[in-house]
């Protein structure tokens, strides 16, 4: 029983404000790290590599993209009191 109320606590935190935050800074946090990788790949000149971490970059961009919507569009919806 406990490992149901878990498993619906971390449903509510994903669709929560806080969870989609939280997303947002591990994408952010992933695509920095990629980055890197990119960087690397480019330092040793192996074109193989270099496309291989710019194609890791891609669904992580495109994740980050989609909880910033998702942000915005909440924030539209529901605007805070000052």
């Amino acid at each position: 029983m406990a490992k149901k109320r878990s498993a619906t606590h971390a449903k509510g935190l994903r669709g929560s404000r806080a969870g989609l935050v939280l997303s947002l800074g591990s994408s952010a946090l992933a695509v920095i790290r990629a980055s890197k990788q990119v960087r690397r790949a480019k330092g040793t000149h192996d074109k193989l590599n270099t496309a291989d971490a710019v194609a890791g970059m891609l669904p992580l961009i495109t994740s980050a993209a989609l909880v910033l919507r998702q942000l915005r569009s909440r924030k539209r919806e529901t605007p805070e009191a000052a």
